[in-house]
């Protein structure tokens, strides 16, 4: 039947396709993120190979980020007009041409402007990915179909710390990129062979009456004083801080630190990831029955964080086992409140901007994104420790807990009177 997606007995118009849509958006996410997050694996090979102090390191993962400031906004406003199977999709190609294109590369600026057209493509991915899962699954299960599907970002990581360095060793940096490329051009053409959307769910909002650009643009700008946008908003640049700050810090902590060998410090960097994918599954799961909602449970994610992060400035961080411990922790937690936090915002944004709502607090963290590799890296530079790094993250993470743990309280105040789930956070 015309406009009816069929895979091994399951179609459209059965409930039992969402699960294939989590499955092919979790893939997606996963490929079109493998090569940006192995890259921190890489670092010790990147250093060597192109002479890079640790700052520089750092601006190569900040220019992937940079366009999306503006980019996620954009990819935002388009998933609420268009089809997610073509938004996501062609950007995935646009990541998989970038890297490809870039494994030619002549040296490090070079390197910077292809990582900047990753970023482009790569700004439909998140939130395509997040707007195509939330629309198949009711409220009863997204958070655990969320947390399955942003497990594919430290999922896709975790592989990649696992090749990647061997890669880079065996046959140079530029086989990395080639790699990563051919990983996001299959992941593309997965989604786009299989997505499509609910049956209730109309095709592309074209036909609709639309207002005023004016009124629009004023409408979208009074998100940000929402106070579930402002909990957002803080919470996620403090967190995602914390994520990258790990990234790029990992494997140059533990080989400095507790002289542990680049490879066994990237087999870390890979057990991290894999906690991530478990927290990011299991904390969002969580968040679905959770009594205290969605963003109690992203609270308790930065109370665990900064206790991780405090315990790797004592002495307990430069013994080699507790500090393999502490960052499998942190990967835990400082990867996993991804899940639950993303189900927030699906939840708290008003009817028909789910698209622009993602792409807003999505732009948010990539302020963050863009700002936290080279400035945790450039402290490291300067002050020759580790020390004033993470003391950065742990306090831009307990300023977050405490302000948005204030409006909490309050929210739930008012909430005993009728609020709705979603302003509760759940």
């Amino acid at each position: 039947m015309k406009g009816t997606a069929r895979t091994g007995g399951f179609t459209r118009s059965t409930p039992r396709y969402r699960w294939i849509v989590l499955g092919i958006a979790t893939f997606a996410q996963a490929a079109a993120g493998f090569f940006m997050q192995g890259m921190g694996a890489m670092g010790i090979h990147l250093q060597r190979d192109l002479s890079l102090s640790t700052a520089q390191l750092g601006l190569l993962f900040s220019a992937a980020g940079a366009v999306p400031l503006i980019g996620l906004l954009v990819a935002g406003e388009l998933l609420d007009r268009y089809n997610e199977r073509w938004v996501l999709g062609i950007g995935a190609c646009v990541v998989a041409a970038a890297l490809i294109v870039g494994s030619t590369a002549p040296g490090y600026v070079s390197l910077l402007l292809v990582l900047l057209v990753v970023g482009a493509g790569y700004c439909t991915v998140q939130p395509g990915g997040s707007k195509s899962v939330a629309s198949w699954f009711d409220a009863s299960q997204r958070g655990f179909a969320m947390g399955v599907r942003q497990a594919g970002l430290p999922l896709g990581g975790a592989l990649a710390a696992a090749v990647l360095p061997f890669l880079a060793g065996a046959f140079g940096w530029r086989s990395t990129f080639v790699v990563g490329g051919l990983v996001a051009l299959l992941g593309a053409g997965v989604f786009m062979g299989f997505y499509r959307r609910p049956p209730a769910q109309a095709g592309p909002q074209d036909g609709r009456p639309r207002a005023s650009l004016e009124s629009q643009l004023r409408a979208r700008l009074g998100m940000l004083r929402e106070p579930s946008m402002v909990k957002i908003m803080l919470s996620g640049t403090s967190l995602i801080s914390v994520q990258y700050g790990v990234l790029v810090l990992t494997v140059l902590y533990l080989h400095d630190t507790t002289a542990l060998g680049a490879g066994p410090a990237a087999l870390v960097l890979v057990a991290a990831q894999g906690a991530g994918v478990a927290g990011r599954v299991c904390l969002a799961a969580w968040s679905d029955r959770a009594r205290f909602g969605r963003y109690g449970c992203v609270m308790t994610c930065m109370a665990a964080v900064i206790a991780g992060m405090t315990a790797l400035m004592t002495p307990l961080g430069q013994s080699p086992a507790a500090a393999c411990i502490l960052f499998i922790w942190l990967g835990f937690f400082g990867f996993g409140w991804y899940g639950p936090w993303v189900t927030y915002v699906t939840e708290s944004a008003p009817p028909g901007k789910t698209g622009f709502a993602l792409g807003l607090a999505m732009a948010v963290n990539q302020i963050a994104i863009v700002l936290a590799p080279p400035v945790v890296g450039l402290l490291k530079d300067l002050t020759h420790s580790f020390t004033p790094a993470w003391g950065l993250l742990v306090v831009l993470t307990a300023v977050a807990l405490a302000v948005t743990a204030r409006g909490e309280r309050r929210g739930i105040g008012r909430g005993a009177h009728g609020a709705s789930p979603a302003s509760r956070g759940r």
